[in-house]
């Protein structure tokens, strides 16, 4: 288990996610003051984006971290095209949420509500728009909850996918059920036990899994969506059971690693589906984290494994974005907030484009001028290429 762990109240603890190569603690100076409320960088898509939220119970099973629950419950939030412009904008979190990730995040000196204030840019429970839309599922790092990937699942819906995110019921500092419930984080005090990364992802594929079969009943947006083409991405876990889920069910036609060290077992046939890995330099051909190569060899269709430099665990999600609204100062990511953002997005949503709606997509083939921190690597011993 790679796990990193940071005790200072810097961006650094925002960066502890279990399930990623180790990375030493940085330290980090802190601002005199917050700036204020954080704004999402803007989609860039030609579609508004809506969102709502769905509350799911799987009776089938038992939740496997509350063992007084005969069910596992789930809030599922989607995000999709829309025509409505004006309207109320979805939270980012609610005050109970930032106060809750915040206090086990360590991080202090701010109001705990502040990330409650956080601008977002999808228009909530607004109409959907659209037909035949491709599906991407999003799951989040250990102890995230789902929102830190909000400026992700924003740009998608803007192109013209619909994009469901789990929060993964007691694996993150807080997630709300129903009726305003909240609940915290079991495993947090078992991620060092043996087999953890390998029970939870299996645990997140069968959420995924379950989730495919409610979603068109749930949801009364779902005729829009065109099931064949569902795709899969996830951070840190979340990208290590984008495997699993892949392992498991073929209705995941597409998956995206964004720097999560991988647990599930690709069969000895292989997995032809497309799949891209993205990660930080600790996920270099050769570096600490060994899984990548290892699955390499497993892929048997289109694969891509890039590395950004300079980029950090968390580059992948919404956190450096806030750290000035946390008046947190730089962390050891080399690699500014807003570009990792923008990086992230392009190649995610070339990856999508490609392999879901047909679409071409040059700047997966190679290096590129335009973005000269992202580097192609061919594992076997050659060098990444710039």
């Amino acid at each position: 288990m790679r796990h990193l762990l940071a005790v200072a109240a810097s961006l650094a603890i925002l960066a502890s996610a279990a399930c990623s190569a180790p990375t030493p603690p940085r330290s980090a100076g802190v601002s005199p003051t917050p700036t204020g409320p954080a704004v999402l960088p803007a989609p860039t898509g030609a579609h508004h984006v809506g969102t709502t939220v769905l509350h799911l119970k799987d009776t089938s099973r038992p939740d496997p971290w509350d063992l007084d629950a005969d069910a596992r419950e789930l809030k599922v939030t989607v995000w999709y095209p829309t025509e409505q412009r004006e309207g109320e904008r979805a939270p980012y979190m609610t005050a109970q949420e930032s106060e809750l990730f915040l206090k086990g995040s360590r991080i202090a000196g701010v109001p705990y509500d502040t990330l409650s204030e956080t601008r977002t840019h999808a228009v909530r429970d607004a109409e959907p728009a659209g037909r035949k839309l491709p599906l991407v599922v999003l799951s989040p790092g250990f102890t995230k909850p789902l929102s830190t990937l909000t400026s992700l699942a924003e740009e998608l819906a803007s192109r013209g996918y619909v994009v469901a995110g789990i929060d993964h019921t007691h694996e993150s500092h807080v997630t709300t059920l129903t009726g305003g419930r909240v609940a915290e984080c079991l495993a947090c005090d078992s991620d060092t036990d043996p087999g953890f990364g390998a029970g939870v992802v299996q645990g997140r594929a069968a959420d995924v899994s379950f989730v495919l079969d409610r979603l068109p009943s749930q949801w009364d947006g779902a005729h829009l969506i065109d099931r064949s083409r569902i795709a899969m991405a996830g951070q840190s876990i979340g990208g290590a059971s984008t495997v699993a889920a892949m392992v498991r069910d073929p209705r995941v036609r597409a998956g995206i690693d964004l720097d999560g060290t991988t647990y599930a077992r690709i069969p000895k046939s292989g997995l032809s589906r497309p799949f891209l890995f993205v990660g930080s330099p600790e996920h270099v051909p050769g570096g600490r984290d060994t899984t990548w190569e290892r699955d390499w060899k497993l892929l048997t269709g289109w694969k891509r494994w890039i590395v950004m430099t300079g980029a950090d665990h968390q580059s992948f999600t919404d956190l450096p974005l806030l750290a000035d609204a946390l008046g947190i100062g730089p962390p050891g990511s080399a690699l500014p907030a807003a570009r990792a953002s923008e990086l992230t997005r392009t190649y995610v949503a070339a990856f999508l484009d490609q392999h879901l709606k047909g679409r071409r997509q040059p700047v997966l083939d190679g290096p590129s001028s335009r973005y000269p921190e992202v580097e192609h690597c061919a594992p076997g011993g050659e060098a990444c290429s710039p």
